[in-house]
C-alpha cells in the first residue's frame, strides 16, 4: 500500500502530521485551516496542489520486536527473557565466586535486568499499536471508510486498551486532524456534510464525547491565539470567522451534550450572545448555500429537503423565512434585469418586447407555483417563506429603480391588449404583476388607462370606419360591450368620448365658424359616442367661446373710435357662425365688458379728488354708450330700439310705488325729458352691469361720487388757492341715470341714495337752526322752507328735527338730573308729554334720581310714607327695577332712622319744638318703611322730652302710639309726661336763664 494522507474534498490538506511521545505527557499537534490570504496567493487558474507525501511512523529498537510478537508470545517471551536472566546470573555468580551467594546474587541482579527488559518489551506495546494505528489510518484515502471494529482490531493485536494513554492520544490527534480538515477555510463557507462526516468519523474512531470535545476546545485555543498573534485586521476577521464555525459545527456535532462539554464562555471568555451570533451567522450562510440549488422549478421534494436542512442548521423559521424570500426575489431579479435591458436595448426590434413579455411570465409562473404551495394542505412540512415574491427590500425597491418597473408594467399591459382585447386571465397576470413590483394603485391605473385608451381609441375608430357602430341598433350597448372587452371604466370612456368630440370640434372651427356640414358631422359623431347635451353645451362653450372671447377682445380694444363697421361683421360672424346661443354669447361679452368697467373703477378710486373721479366715470359711460352697446346689439343680431323710458323703467316702476319721493329735485333729474333726450340720443345698455362684481356698498359709493359731482359741478383751483365751480347742466343727471345702470343698481338702491343725501343736507342746515334745542314758530317757517328746497317729504323732516331736539332736550333733562335740579313731579310731566326718557337718561341716572326722591321722602318731615307710590309708582315711572328700589329704600330708612333720632335731640338741647316734631317724623317714616325696634339712648330724660314736646304736638293717635313704642316709654311713664305738660321744659328753660 503506498503512503498517502487524509485530505478534505476542498483544499487537500494532508489529514494527520508526526506527533512522536517522548514522555508520558499527552501532546497534540493540530492542523488548522488555512487562511484565504495563503489560498488567495496562488493564481486562479493553478490547479491545487498534489497531497504532501509524508513517510509513516517507523518503529524503533524493541518495538520492533513487540510488533512481531502477539500478546501471548510477547508474554511468553518476556517469561523465557526473565528465567534466562535468573539463570544466567545464578551460573555467573557460582563461576566467578563459587559459592552459592554470589550465585545467588548474580542471579537476582540478571534477573531483575531481565524483568526490566521484559516489561520494557510490554510497555511498549501501546506505542507500537499507536504507530500501527497511525500507519494504517494513513494508507486509507477516504477517512470516512475506517470502521471502528478496525480500530478495536488493533488494539487486540496487540493487547492494549483504547483507554490507554498513548493509544488514546493518537486517537484524539487523529480526529483533532480530521476535524481540522473538514472545517472549510475562513474564505470559505460551510459546505453541510462537515457535521455528518466529523460525527462518523468520530464513531468510527470510537472516541469518548468528552475526548472529542476536549480536541474541538484544542483546535479553539489554537485559533483565539493565532487571533491574538496576527496584527492584520483582515486575518483577525478571517480568524474569527473560523472561530465561528468552529463553534458552530461543534454544537451541531453535540447537540445538547454541547452546553456542558464544550466550555465557550468560560475558557475564551466570550458571552451567550456572541455564540448566538456564531450559530446564527453560520445557519444562514449554510443554509443559503442550500437555497442556490433552488430554481424557479422547485417542487414539493426540494420544499421538505429545504425544511430538513432548515431543522438540521437549526435556523429560526423567522430567518429562513427571509433567506427565502430573498433567493425568491434574486430569482425573480434575474428576469427582470434581462426584461429590462431587452427593452432598453438600442438595437431592440419587435420580438424583444416578446421576449421581455416572456420574462415576466416565468416570473408570474414562478410566483403562482409559490402561491400553490402556499395553500398546499402539507405547507407546514415545507421551507418557511413560501408564498407571493415582492422585490421590497431588493435592488429594484426605491425610487431610482420605479421607472424600470413602469417600463415592464407599461409593456406587459401593452402585450395583454395586442389582440384588442383584455383576458381575465391576463388582468389577473396584471395584478399580480403590480404587487410584485410594489406598483401603487393609482401608479397602475395610470399606465393602464393609458394604454387602454389607446387601444379603446382605435377600436372605436375602426368601428366607425367600418360602419359597425353607425350600424349598431344600440349605440350604448355596443360601447358598454367595448368597454366589458377591455375592462375600461365607462366613466373614463365618456371622458374620452368627450376629449374625442372636442378634438373634432376645434378642428371645425379653424376657419372661425361652424358650416352646415360641421354641425351635421358633430351631430353624427355625438349619437354614435352617446354624448350628453350639457357636455356638448360645455365644448362648445370652451371651444367656440374662447374663439369669440378673442373677437370681443379685440372689438374692445378697438375703443370708441375704433369700432367700425369691420368689427361689427367680425362680430357677427362670430356671434353666429360660431352657433353660440345668445346666453352663452351674452355671458362671454360680459365677462370681457366688466374688465374694462372694473379698471375704470379702480382709476376713479384712485383719483385725487371728486371731479377727476367723476371724469373717469364719465369714461365709463361713454364706452359704454359708444362701444357695448353697438356690441351688445351685434351679438343679438338686430339693433336694440330702446326708448327714453326704457333705461328709467325700472326707476318709474319705483316711482308708482314710492310717490313720496317724488318732491327730491335730483331724483326728477335723472328721469330728463324727451327733448334732452333726442339732443343727448339713446342711452347705454344696462344688460351687462357690475351688480355681481361689487358690493352694494361701493357700488351706492360711486353713485354718490357722481351724483354730488353733479350738484356742486366741476372745481377748478385758480392761483393763490382760489377755486371756481362751473355748474352743469341737467344732462349730467342723465349719465347720472346711465351710471345707475352700469353699477346694477335697483331702484330702490337708487332712491336711497338720493334720499340720504337730501336727508344730509336737511339734517346739517336743521342742526344750525336747532343749536340751543328750542323750536319756536319762526323756526318752524324757517325749517318748513328748507324742507321745500331739499324737497324732502314732510314725514322724513319732521322726524329729523324730533331727532335734534329731542338729542338736545336729552343733554338738557341729564344736566338736570345730574345738578338735582329734576324731581319726580317734572319727570311725569315729560313723560306725559310723550318724552322717551329711557333714551335719554342713562339707567344709572334714574337710580341717582330715584334715591334723592326716597332720601327727600325720609326728611320732609311729615312723618308720611306711602307704600304704593315708593314701592311701586316710582319705579314704574322711572323704569328701573323695583326689587332693586326696595333694596335702595330699606337702606336708606336704616340709616336714616338712627340720624333722625341724633338729629332730634340735637334739636332739642336747642329748644326748637319745630324741628324735634320734623325729625321725629322722619323717623317715623323710616320706621314706617322698615319697621324697627325700639331705640336705645344714653340720657333717657332725653327721650321723655322728645316724647313730652312730640305729644303736645298734636299728632295723631297711631304715630304717637309708634314713637312712644320707638323711645322705649312704658305706659305708666307716657301718663305722667302727660299730665306734666310742658312744666318740665319750662322749669329747665328758667334754670338756664338764671345760670345766664
Amino acid at each position: 500500500m503506498n503512503l498517502s494522507t487524509l485530505t478534505s474534498s476542498h483544499n487537500q490538506r494532508p489529514l494527520l502530521l508526526p506527533s512522536p511521545f517522548h514522555s508520558r505527557r499527552r501532546r497534540f499537534r493540530v492542523s488548522l485551516p488555512r487562511c484565504s490570504s495563503d489560498t488567495a496567493s496562488a493564481p486562479p487558474s493553478t490547479p491545487p496542489p498534489p497531497p504532501q507525501q509524508r513517510p509513516p511512523k517507523d518503529l524503533k529498537g524493541i518495538e520492533v520486536l513487540v510488533d512481531k510478537l502477539s500478546p501471548p508470545a510477547r508474554l511468553a517471551t518476556s517469561a523465557v527473557i526473565v528465567a534466562g536472566a535468573v539463570a544466567a546470573g545464578y551460573g555467573l555468580g557460582s563461576r566467578f565466586s563459587g559459592n552459592r551467594y554470589a550465585a545467588l546474587g548474580g542471579a537476582i541482579a540478571l534477573g531483575a535486568a531481565g524483568g526490566a527488559a521484559a516489561y520494557a518489551l510490554n510497555a511498549s506495546a501501546p506505542q507500537v499499536a499507536a504507530v500501527n494505528l497511525h500507519n494504517y489510518v494513513a494508507a486509507f484515502d477516504d477517512p470516512s471508510k475506517l470502521k471502528k471494529e478496525e480500530i478495536d482490531a488493533i488494539a487486540s493485536k496487540y493487547g492494549v486498551s483504547k483507554q490507554d494513554e498513548a493509544f488514546k492520544a493518537e486517537i484524539s490527534d487523529i480526529y483533532a486532524e480530521f476535524v481540522s480538515s473538514v472545517l472549510p477555510p475562513a474564505g470559505e463557507e460551510l459546505k453541510g456534510d462537515e457535521v455528518d462526516r466529523i460525527v462518523g468519523f468520530k464513531n468510527s474512531l470510537g472516541i469518548d464525547d468528552p475526548d472529542a470535545a476536549a480536541m474541538h476546545m484544542e483546535i479553539g485555543r489554537k485559533i483565539f491565539r493565532q487571533r491574538l498573534e496576527v496584527g492584520d485586521r483582515e486575518a483577525d476577521v478571517e480568524q474569527r470567522r473560523a472561530f465561528q464555525k468552529l463553534i458552530y459545527v461543534s454544537n451541531l456535532v453535540f447537540g445538547d451534550a454541547s452546553t456542558f462539554l464544550l466550555p465557550w464562555k468560560r475558557v475564551f471568555k466570550v458571552t451567550d450572545s456572541q455564540i448566538e451570533v456564531a450559530v446564527r451567522d453560520n445557519a444562514q450562510r449554510l443554509y443559503a448555500s442550500k437555497l442556490k440549488s433552488v430554481g424557479r422549478d422547485i417542487d414539493a421534494e426540494q420544499l421538505v429537503a429545504l425544511r430538513e436542512a432548515q431543522r438540521l442548521c437549526r435556523l429560526s423559521d423567522e430567518l429562513a423565512e427571509n433567506l427565502f424570500r430573498e433567493h425568491a426575489r434574486k430569482l425573480v431579479e434575474e428576469n427582470i434585469s434581462v426584461a429590462i435591458g431587452i427593452l432598453k436595448s438600442r438595437t431592440r426590434a419587435v420580438p424583444g418586447v416578446s421576449q421581455a413579455v416572456a420574462e415576466l411570465d416565468r416570473v408570474l409562473e414562478f410566483n403562482n407555483s409559490l402561491i400553490s404551495f402556499k395553500n398546499h394542505p402539507n405547507v407546514d412540512s415545507f421551507a418557511r417563506g413560501v408564498g407571493p415574491v415582492s422585490l421590497v427590500g431588493g435592488e429594484y425597491d426605491g425610487d431610482r429603480k420605479i421607472e424600470d418597473l413602469k417600463l415592464l408594467y407599461r409593456a406587459y399591459v401593452s402585450d395583454a391588449l395586442s389582440g384588442g382585447r383584455l383576458e381575465d386571465s391576463k388582468l389577473a397576470a396584471l395584478n399580480q404583476l403590480r404587487n410584485i413590483f410594489g406598483l401603487g394603485k393609482r401608479e397602475a391605473e395610470a399606465i393602464s388607462l393609458d394604454i387602454t385608451s389607446k387601444v379603446y381609441r382605435k377600436r372605436l375608430a375602426q368601428a366607425a370606419a367600418e360602419g359597425e357602430l353607425e350600424m349598431a341598433d344600440s349605440k350604448a350597448a355596443f360601447l358598454q360591450n367595448l368597454c366589458d372587452e377591455l375592462h375600461f371604466d365607462p366613466q373614463k370612456a365618456s371622458e374620452l368620448h368627450e376629449e374625442i368630440y372636442r378634438q373634432k370640434l376645434q378642428k371645425c372651427v379653424v376657419d372661425g365658424e361652424l358650416s352646415e356640414e360641421d354641425v351635421a358631422s358633430l351631430l353624427r359623431l355625438r349619437v354614435m359616442l352617446c354624448i350628453p347635451q350639457q357636455t356638448v353645451e360645455a365644448a362648445h362653450s370652451d371651444i367656440c367661446g374662447s374663439l369669440f372671447e378673442k373677437v370681443v377682445k379685440e372689438a374692445i380694444a378697438s375703443g370708441i373710435d375704433g369700432y367700425d363697421v369691420e368689427i361689427q361683421k367680425a362680430v357677427r360672424k362670430a356671434a353666429h357662425g360660431l352657433r353660440l346661443t345668445r346666453e352663452v354669447a351674452m355671458s362671454i361679452a360680459s365677462k370681457a365688458v366688466r374688465k374694462i368697467f372694473i379698471n375704470y373703477i379702480k382709476r376713479a378710486r384712485a383719483a385725487g379728488n371728486r371731479t377727476e373721479s367723476a371724469k373717469e366715470l364719465k369714461k365709463m359711460i361713454a364706452f359704454n354708450t359708444l362701444v357695448v352697446t353697438k356690441l351688445v346689439e351685434d351679438i343679438k343680431g338686430e339693433p336694440s330700439e330702446i326708448s327714453a323710458e326704457e333705461p328709467v323703467k325700472e326707476e318709474e316702476i319705483t316711482q308708482d310705488e314710492d310717490d313720496e319721493w317724488e318732491t327730491l329735485e335730483t331724483l326728477k333729474k335723472i328721469r330728463p325729458n324727451e327733448d334732452l333726450m333726442e339732443k343727448l340720443g339713446k342711452p347705454g345698455q344696462t344688460e351687462i352691469n357690475l351688480k355681481d362684481d361689487l358690493p352694494e356698498r361701493d357700488r351706492t359709493d360711486l353713485y354718490k361720487t357722481y351724483l354730488l359731482f353733479c350738484l356742486t359741478g366741476e372745481v377748478t383751483r385758480v392761483p393763490f388757492g382760489a377755486q371756481i365751480t362751473t355748474k352743469k347742466d341737467d344732462s349730467e343727471y342723465l349719465l347720472l341715470n346711465q351710471l345707475g345702470g352700469i353699477l346694477g343698481l335697483s331702484g330702490n338702491e337708487i332712491v336711497e341714495v338720493h334720499r340720504g343725501l337730501a336727508e344730509q343736507a336737511f339734517r346739517q342746515q336743521a342742526e344750525v337752526i336747532l343749536a340751543d334745542g328750542q323750536l319756536t314758530k319762526a323756526r318752524v317757517e324757517q325749517l318748513s322752507n328748507l324742507q321745500k328746497q331739499v324737497g324732502l317729504p314732510q314725514e322724513y323732516a319732521q322726524k329729523i328735527i324730533k331727532t335734534i331736539t329731542t338729542t338736545k332736550m336729552a343733554a338738557a333733562i341729564e344736566t338736570a338730573v345730574t345738578q338735582g335740579r329734576l324731581n319726580i313731579k317734572q319727570i311725569r310731566e315729560l313723560k306725559e308729554a310723550d318724552v322717551d326718557l329711557d333714551s335719554m337718561v342713562s339707567e344709572n341716572l334714574r337710580e341717582i334720581l330715584f334715591k334723592k326722591t326716597v332720601d327727600d321722602i325720609f326728611s320732609s318731615g311729615t312723618g308720611e310714607f306711602d307704600d304704593e307710590e315708593v314701592f311701586e309708582k316710582i319705579p314704574s315711572d322711572l323704569n328701573i327695577n323695583k326689587e332693586k328700589a326696595r333694596g335702595v329704600v330699606h337702606e336708606l330708612a336704616r340709616g336714616r332712622l338712627s340720624n333722625s333720632l341724633v338729629q332730634a335731640v340735637s334739636l332739642l338741647r336747642q329748644r326748637n319744638r319745630v324741628g324735634v316734631v320734623s325729625s321725629l317724623n322722619d323717623l317715623l317714616a323710616c320706621d314706617k318703611a322698615v319697621p324697627s325696634q325700639p331705640v336705645s339712648w344714653e340720657v333717657p330724660e332725653e327721650l321723655a322730652d322728645l316724647y313730652s314736646i312730640y305729644l303736645n304736638s298734636d299728632p295723631a293717635p297711631e304715630n304717637l302710639s309708634r314713637l312712644q313704642y320707638l323711645l322705649g316709654i312704658n305706659d305708666s311713664t307716657a301718663a305722667a309726661i302727660g299730665q306734666m305738660g310742658d312744666r318740665l321744659l319750662n322749669s329747665t328753660a328758667e334754670e338756664e336763664n338764671f345760670v345766664f
